[in-house]
């Protein structure tokens, strides 16, 4: 069964792609709208659900629906995904933090040895007791701007208001952005994820630079997905996608882990609340490593393939958000 998704994942890869090679930015926009609902996902399992159930909004594991007093519906096909298989490790003494660890609690850690196929399923395929209320926005970033500026001082990055920089409404210079003063809040909010995404991904060290359309494509993309992921209903993501592709799969692919790895960090940070419940996650990991591998146990964010997320890219020069 793990061979059947690898190819369902490889065949939404290959859709994808050629519908950017016929000059089409739609199935992208699409698949970033996705990925901003489904933040804590590889992008790799986010383009599974997108591909299998577009209209999906909140996606979980059978056992997982019915701690939540929420039942699968009689016939309902469960989604397709990836899940990490955890190997429980018990020690005599704590375990020292190690990073390919995850602790669940004291004195328990596992080991990450492989994914296998897992089924999760969306929202609409159960009934059963109300969802809590997620934090919706329909077009004032509210909180969310607090927290973004936040977030950006924690990474050491300063953030300053400058006329003179127009007719760029954002400026990233590495460990400081600039933006035009004057901005509405919402339009505020997408610069500043746009030059946060500069930020993390083309302002380091030790990296291949990528041409400077390839570097605001990943950018306007970022700042599209946090966008979208607290609420916000945008018209920001005119960038041309195609950039994106270039006519290499390999770099579509790395471009795509690359954007998920990044809005995921933000949207982590925007939106610590808005799990399922986190616990049962942790019940989920247990249960992978205390019995045989179940179709409808809980999936982890594993990505398509076992390797290393994609390196991120570095820039040495400024980076603007102009007209967006």
């Amino acid at each position: 069964m793990a061979d059947n998704v690898r190819k369902m994942a490889e065949d939404a890869l290959n859709r994808l792609a050629g519908e950017l090679e016929a000059g089409k930015s739609e199935a992208l926009q699409n698949y970033l709208a996705t990925m901003g609902r489904f933040h804590r996902y590889s992008w790799g399992n986010v383009l599974l659900i997108g591909s299998q159930r577009p209209t999906a909004t909140h996606v979980a594991g059978y056992h997982t629906w019915q701690d939540l007093g929420r039942h699968v519906k009689t016939g309902e096909k469960g989604i397709m995904i990836f899940a990490p298989i955890l190997v429980k490790e018990r020690e005599k003494s704590p375990p020292a933090p190690i990073p390919d660890r995850t602790a669940t609690k004291q004195n328990d850690a596992f080991r990450l040895t492989g994914f296998r196929t897992a089924f999760v399923f969306d929202v609409e395929q159960t009934e059963g007791k109300p969802l809590p209320q997620f934090v919706k926005t329909t077009g004032d970033p509210r909180e969310f701007a607090d927290k973004l500026k936040a977030f950006v001082a924690k990474q050491g990055i300063a953030i300053e208001y400058d006329k003179s920089i127009t007719p760029a409404q954002g400026v990233s210079y590495g460990g400081k952005i600039r933006l035009i003063p004057g901005l509405q809040p919402a339009e505020e909010f997408s610069v500043l994820a746009h030059e946060l995404a500069h930020e993390m991904l083309h302002h380091t060290k030790d990296e291949t630079r990528l041409p400077k359309v390839f570097e605001e494509t990943q950018a306007e993309a970022v700042a599209y997905v946090v966008s979208r992921g607290v609420g916000l209903e945008t018209n920001s993501a005119a960038a041309d996608y195609i950039a994106l592709y270039k006519g290499d799969k390999k770099t579509l692919a790395e471009s795509l882990s690359a954007i998920q790895e990044t809005s995921s960090r933000i949207l982590d940070e925007l939106l610590p609340e808005q799990r399922l419940t986190p616990a049962h996650e942790k019940q989920a990991e247990r249960a992978l490593a205390d019995k045989p591998a179940q179709s409808q146990e809980e999936p982890g964010r594993p990505d398509l393939t076992e390797e290393q997320p994609a390196g991120q890219m570095p820039d040495q020069s400024d980076s603007i958000s102009m007209d967006r």
